[in-house]
């Protein structure tokens, strides 16, 4: 699994993404899947689960993994939640010690989240949808609201996800930021067709919430070119595999 240096001075933190290896599954899902909503055999999917708790330093009371759907609604995490409850959720906020609040990507953007002061969690699943709609500021909008989150008290990472140069998109998806306030100049890149750098795009949008540009880190791992370590749906195709962001906090 890869850790984040922003993370470790906090011992009560666990934060993580998995990548494809030391896992069980076959084909475009080898080996370390997790998702369960992608098409692998449930069995793999359970055994890689059961892997990944192994690895955390305490074994987390339970995964709690939404199925994703691209939207910008948040849930917020008060017992085990049921099936239903995370379904068409895009974002998991905790105050909760012992959940690991995952999202499944295979180039869309993770973004974990770590309240220092008020002692809470978030992770977020932000594809081009969820950014353009900005996920990452209504989560931190949620936090404030539920647990009086201020921005200078956050820690971000954003994991690895398709970068700029390989991110290439269609005018309406430009136009799609440029209508909804982005500074295209910063985040976007003319080639042969547009680039977006999504990376960039939620960087900003911490930043717009007080989140200090030394407490945000960003892996700058694109998934496309490094295929072979992550998954990547614009490499593999949608049915293949997911790897795990993931934050757990502990007593």
């Amino acid at each position: 699994m890869l850790e984040y240096e922003i993370m470790k001075p906090y011992s009560n933190i666990s934060c993580f993404s998995t990548t494809r290896h030391d896992g069980c599954g076959e084909g475009a899902y080898a080996s370390f899947n997790c998702t369960h909503y992608c098409g692998d055999n449930p069995l793999h999917v359970k055994q890689n689960r059961e892997r990944l708790c192994s690895l955390l330093p305490k074994r987390p009371v339970e995964l709690v993994i939404p199925r994703q759907t691209h939207t910008t609604n948040v849930r917020v995490i008060t017992a085990s939640p049921t099936e239903e409850e995370l379904q068409e959720v895009d974002a998991v906020v905790t105050d909760l010690t012992g959940y690991c609040l995952c999202v499944s990507t295979a180039d869309c953007v993770p973004v974990l989240l770590y309240d220092v002061e008020k002692k809470a969690i978030a992770a977020i699943h932000a594809g081009w949808r969820g950014t353009v709609g900005r996920i990452v500021e209504k989560t931190l909008e949620v936090m404030k609201e539920r647990y009086d989150t201020q921005g200078e008290n956050v820690v971000a990472c954003i994991a690895p996800s398709i970068s700029l140069e390989a991110f290439e998109v269609g005018d309406e998806v430009y136009a799609a930021f440029a209508e909804a306030g982005f500074d295209m100049n910063r985040i976007a890149r003319k080639y042969e067709k547009w680039h977006l750098d999504l990376w960039e795009a939620n960087r900003l949008q911490l930043l717009s919430h007080g989140v200090k540009p030394e407490n945000i880190e960003v892996a700058g791992i694109c998934t496309y070119t490094h295929c072979n370590d992550f998954f990547s749906a614009r490499r593999l195709g949608i049915k293949s595999g997911r790897m795990l962001s993931g934050i757990v906090m502990y007593e």
